[in-house]
């Protein structure tokens, strides 16, 4: 499986003001750094919690299968479009009736064809997030990005290597997080 934000998160002015009056900063020099900060800080959330903070776009490559198939990203709010890819990468929509969708009350998508294919994977559009917007993130979510942000940035030039995310913020994240079993 592979995914790809088609659409990213789009942060608010909030988000940035927020972290800058957290760090005490008043002008717009480091702007574009501290943004990219709160854009990574919004990845690792991802990635420790399970769960995408601020709805994205996605799309998941899959194989063409007439079974059950998991998206990778949670929670999934809309399954917008399915398409056959061709091995040149040439797309083709399939019809409704080709394929069922399912979303659970936990947050999860998945997808089964129920037309075989000539091509080999399908590609799955769909949105995926915790929130439409900064605005609508847990506090201890928000709280956590920004204060991982913040730890990023005041870290920049210690070259030292610490563990990702701090305590303080693993704290704030841990109820959100989602523990699968491999």
């Amino acid at each position: 499986m592979k995914r790809a934000i088609v659409a990213p998160p789009a942060l608010s002015p909030a988000a940035l003001d927020e972290l800058k009056a957290w760090l005490g900063v008043t002008t717009t020099r480091d702007d574009a750094e501290l943004l990219a900060l709160l854009t990574a800080s919004l990845d690792l959330c991802e990635g420790f919690t399970g769960t995408m903070p601020i709805e994205s776009g996605c799309e998941d490559v899959l194989r063409a299968r007439g079974d059950w198939q998991a998206l990778s990203a949670r929670p999934v709010q809309a399954i917008t479009a399915l398409a056959a890819l061709a091995l040149d990468g040439a797309r083709r929509a399939l019809a409704a009736g080709d394929y069922e969708i399912d979303l659970d009350a936990d947050g999860g998508g998945r997808v089964r064809l129920l037309v075989p294919t000539d091509e080999d994977r399908i590609a799955v559009t769909y949105t995926a997030g915790m929130a439409a917007g900064w605005e609508g993130l847990p506090e201890a979510i928000r709280q956590g990005l920004i204060r991982l942000a913040a730890f990023q940035h005041r870290e920049r030039d210690s070259g030292a290597v610490a563990g990702l995310p701090p305590a303080a913020v693993a704290a704030l994240w841990r109820p959100w997080r989602r523990v699968r079993l491999a």
